[in-house]
């Protein structure tokens, strides 16, 4: 069995003036940075030891993983990019739609099928090397969230949401992703 523990990044610009976030990117608050300097402090204590490192192509991810992991090598996969919300991108949430599977389509965004086959195809492609059995990487809150509840197997998640430097961790038997527990590392 391997195992994916997969983090949303530190808190952003956009998240605190709360805007759409997307494919666009804004960078790390001095609140995000600090942070993620708390979760280098826990996982340096984590009982898990990782034969690989991932991030999503987006600044605010890889910036994440580099203070939590300094001078660790790691991938940069457009694979784990969050959702892409077209029009929308960089515009108040107050005008984002509760039903996200289809609506952000018709503005040039991605629906969310698009974005949980995405990444399903890249968390799979990550695992199937056969010298990495315990991967860390760094995406989005709703590329995590709605892969969670679209692909994996779950029976409930025990979590209320899944906030900025969270860390979901799956159990990847070749086929499925079992989603085990929400970890909080800050």
């Amino acid at each position: 069995m391997k195992h994916l523990y997969l983090m949303r990044h530190g808190e952003t610009l956009f998240n605190v003036q709360k805007r759409t976030q997307g494919w666009c990117d804004s960078p790390l608050t001095e609140k995000g940075i600090a942070d993620a300097k708390s979760a280098h402090e826990f996982m340096k204590h984590f009982s898990v030891k990782f034969d690989a490192f991932y991030s999503s192509t987006s600044e605010r991810a890889s910036d994440t993983l580099e203070i939590i992991f300094p001078n660790v090598n790691y991938k940069r996969l457009k694979g784990l990019k969050e959702m892409n919300f077209g029009a929308f991108e960089g515009q108040p949430t107050y005008l984002e739609v509760w039903d996200k599977s289809t609506f952000y389509a018709q503005f040039n965004g991605e629906t969310r099928e698009a974005l949980t086959n995405r990444m399903l195809k890249t968390l799979t492609e990550m695992l199937s090397n056969p010298i990495h059995n315990n991967i860390f990487a760094v995406s989005h809150g709703a590329a995590c969230w709605f892969f969670l509840e679209d692909k994996a197997v779950c029976e409930q998640t025990n979590a209320e949401g899944f906030h900025n430097l969270d860390l979901m961790h799956f159990a990847f038997d070749g086929e499925h992703f079992i989603f085990k527990e929400i970890i909080k590392t800050v």
